[in-house]
């Protein structure tokens, strides 16, 4: 059955540039014309609320379907192939909200009834390979393959499950397509879960009406699960302790699997240090030094089907600093620190990298290397919802939260704040007493910040999504700015906020 041209019409994202409610080609004026618009406004939004609507118990049984795949490219080529179809325990998704409409993620899996051609579930998701098509290795058209998975909640009947994926200009376009028979004999209904605990951290009220987190030990012994579960508590309480997860703790259910591993500890290529562990973490993802993802998608699903669940987030048994975090996807980050004066990294490493998996928001400092070439595109607007390209001022995504009289773009003393930070930047980090020097840089940095016109204050700061110039954050300091404890700032909050209310309904 071909639902292509079904998809781009019906596309939940597409609704609003529909030709059929051009209200600028309607010749009216005045209030015939306010009243008109309003009415016309009143139809599109029913419209996408009615599409959005669907009965779970019509098309879904309790339970989760894993559809794993191969994705396979350069960065100019581009091929998905099946993998495995697994049924695996209860849905812990929201049996509410299963069309997607946070508009997240570089990509979108979408389901079809294939009786009705009718879109029952979404979810927007990024994964590393969408990441690494974007390095020097990709561009020189190195092939290769990442191993990925998306969960659905069953379906009663066959399904068309369609992956789509943003171009250069966030327009989604559709990449990939099966169908899938839930009953069919390849569906593999084994147990895959190893004979790990699953410990009750915070319980909140069932699966399906909290947004479920759920943590694993990376690099963990059996003798060290007692150290797992301090480090898991210390996660708990740093997440419940901060804005806006603090305010939602009756939204949020915790669990964690005490994953064990032969050795502690995790691989550090550029150390040669390697060390056999459950979930496969390393230092040196995409050749970042610490950049700590797994590559063993598998094994995470795998032992994470244990337990219910809707984001992971990865502790990893390791001092040295480094984490990771991509949307939907899951989230890493060591769990002690080499300089007992800098523990509070490990609670930043938490929350930052959280920021990132759970609520997509985007990395705002621009002066740390990364591997990444033209991450964001010169001109087009990030889907990230804390950054921003500037492409249309009047319509800046955060103008409710900027006040009158605030200039668009906001200006910010930038000069004095990067030149503390070229002085940091061509010190040795490994070399004695650079840590206490660095302290330093970092309060001169907040004074000077502090002591800006437009401290405080939500408007288009210059410098973010790793570049200095062209891009923009909301607000001078934040979390996802600066290697720091400050808080949120409110554009994130709100993005947090927004995804915690989608799940836990």
């Amino acid at each position: 059955m071909v639902l292509t041209n079904y998809l781009n019409e019906k596309h939940p994202y597409r609704i609003w540039k529909s030709k059929n409610f051009n209200t600028n080609s309607i010749k009216m004026k005045g209030k015939a014309m306010k009243v008109l618009k309003a009415i016309l406004t009143l139809v599109i939004i029913s419209t996408a609320l009615a599409q959005n609507s669907v009965n779970f118990q019509k098309f879904f049984e309790n339970k989760t379907l894993r559809v794993d795949y191969f994705h396979t490219g350069t960065a100019t080529t581009e091929t998905i192939s099946l993998d495995q179809v697994y049924e695996e325990g209860p849905w812990a998704g929201s049996q509410v909200n299963l069309i997607d409409t946070l508009n997240l993620g570089k990509y979108l899996v979408k389901v079809f009834d294939t009786q009705t051609n009718r879109l029952i579930y979404s979810r927007g998701f990024s994964s590393i390979y969408g990441e690494w098509e974007t390095t020097q290795e990709a561009k020189d058209g190195i092939t290769r393959t990442f191993h990925e998975s998306v969960l659905l909640p069953l379906p009663k009947r066959k399904i068309q499950m369609v992956i789509a994926k943003r171009d250069r200009w966030m327009i989604f376009h559709d990449i990939f397509s099966t169908v899938i028979d839930p009953h069919s004999r390849f569906v593999n209904r084994e147990k895959r879960a190893p004979d790990f605990k699953v410990i009750i951290l915070h319980e909140s009220g069932p699966p399906s009406q909290k947004v479920d987190f759920l943590l694993l030990g990376d690099g963990y012994t059996k003798d060290e699960l007692g150290k797992f579960r301090k480090d898991a508590e210390r996660w708990k309480k740093v997440i419940l302790s901060t804005s806006p997860f603090k305010e939602h703790a009756r939204d949020i259910n915790i669990r964690a699997i005490e994953v064990i591993s032969q050795d502690s500890g995790i691989d550090e290529p550029r150390k040669n240090l390697w060390r056999n562990t459950a979930l496969s973490c390393s230092y040196n993802s995409l050749d970042s030094p610490r950049y700590i993802l797994s590559l063993d998608n598998k094994a995470i699903r795998d032992v994470a089907s244990a337990a219910p669940y809707d984001f992971i987030y990865i502790l990893v048994n390791s001092k040295r600093y480094g984490g990771g975090g991509i949307y939907n996807l899951y989230a890493t980050g060591m769990t002690g620190v080499e300089n007992p004066d800098l523990d509070w990294h490990v609670e930043y490493m938490f929350t930052h990298e959280f920021g990132h998996s759970f609520a997509g928001l985007g990395d705002e400092y621009y002066t740390s290397s990364v591997s990444y070439l033209d991450f964001y595109p010169k001109g087009v607007e990030p889907w990230e919802p804390n950054i921003t390209a500037l492409v249309n001022p009047k319509n800046l995504k955060w103008k409710a939260f900027v006040e009158e009289g605030t200039p668009i773009p906001t200006p910010w003393p930038k000069a004095q704040y990067d030149s503390l930070e070229a002085i940091r930047r061509s010190w040795d980090r490994s070399k004695p007493g650079y840590y206490e020097k660095w302290v330093k840089i970092i309060k001169q940095q907040k004074q000077i910040i502090h002591q800006a016109k437009y401290w405080g204050k939500v408007g288009a700061f210059e410098g973010a999504g790793y570049s200095s110039k062209g891009l923009y954050r909301p607000f001078m300091d934040c979390r996802m700015f600066s290697l720091s404890t400050v808080p949120f700032d409110p554009v994130c909050r709100a993005a947090i906020e927004r995804v915690i209310k989608f799940y836990a309904k």
